[in-house]
């Protein structure tokens, strides 16, 4: 048993290093640079080889650490995988270096202050919508169906140039801005009110029964009893939303917002380097996804400590 171990992962590893050597992968990589300047004649054998003892070690290393420690190995190795695929573009890294304060000082802070904007403007009109649609007139009912019948079954990209290009039509003009906001708030919203719908009528039947045997009014149980727990379930969909509208938010560009996906282009179109732009572009959104996502997560395991403690 313990020769298997031993003795599956350097085969492994020496196909993976005969694939290097026939093919020539990774040949273009730093990496593979590297060994044919050191080596000239035979560095894709050089090359080779090392791929075998990572490859190897990488395995053996994987099958005697816990789960936990695999689990963060493997995504140490599939950003460096990612990283060793850009790489394979030739991209020009400090054309990226000029560029990169600039992107992070304007189109970030652009992107981050309209995401937030508009998430909580979503919010707030979600919430009015979910508590129409909850309630006992046709009318109130009637009209937040319509609503979020209406954002959610059109495309957003359409949303906003039927507000940015539509509204000026009948005299309304509004600032590239606060129309883009507009849009997103209006489009997202009509998801957060299903979310919040769903996180009202998530609450037991019997929490609502039991507020009002205490004596107290339906303002009173829906923000004391009913709210509090059913934020609990609506915070997992409202952080999905709100990464949704970080990318999404790249929409409004087409206003000429310079927000990173609007920079991103110009930038690179200037130059004519295209994919040293967007893939910088991409991995700022990224690395902000995973920032909110950690958020995300924390706000979870609070409130699931508080109501514990209930």
């Amino acid at each position: 048993m313990t020769k298997t171990r031993l003795l599956w992962p350097v085969f492994v590893g020496f196909l993976f290093g005969t694939l290097v050597y026939a093919l020539g992968f990774f040949a273009k990589t730093a990496l593979g640079r590297w060994c044919f300047k050191l080596f000239p004649e035979n560095g894709l054998f050089l090359l080779s080889f090392i791929v075998l003892a990572i490859v190897s070690l990488i395995i053996l290393t994987l099958n005697h650490i816990p789960k936990k420690w695999q689990i963060r190995l493997t995504f140490i190795l599939l950003l460096g995988g990612l990283g060793i695929f850009f790489d394979y573009f030739s991209l020009q890294y400090s054309f990226i270096a000029e560029k990169l304060p600039y992107l992070l000082k304007v189109g970030l802070l652009n992107t981050l202050w309209v995401s937030a904007l508009s998430i909580v403007i979503a919010c707030f009109i979600g919430f009015i919508a979910a508590i129409a649609r909850l309630s006992t007139h046709g009318f109130w009912v009637g009209l937040s169906t319509f609503y979020i019948s209406f954002f959610r079954g059109t495309p957003l990209l359409l949303q906003v140039f039927l507000i940015y290009q539509g509204l000026p039509q009948i005299g309304i003009i509004l600032d590239a801005g606060l129309a883009g906001v507009i849009a997103l708030s209006m489009g997202y919203g009509a998801y957060m009110a299903e979310i919040f719908r769903a996180g009202i009528e998530g609450v037991a039947r019997g929490q609502r029964e039991a507020a009002i045997a205490l004596g107290l009014s339906r303002g009173q149980t829906l923000c004391r009893i009913i709210l509090p727990q059913a934020l609990r379930l609506t915070i997992p969909p409202i952080g999905n939303q709100f990464l949704s509208m970080l990318k999404d938010s790249s929409l409004v560009s087409i206003m000429g917002i310079w927000e990173l996906m609007f920079l991103a282009r110009t930038q690179g179109r200037a130059e004519f380097k295209h994919l040293e732009m967007l893939i910088t572009a991409a991995i700022i959104y990224w690395v902000v996804s995973l920032v909110l996502e950690i958020g995300q997560n924390w706000l979870e395991r609070r409130f699931k400590s508080n109501l514990s403690k209930l």
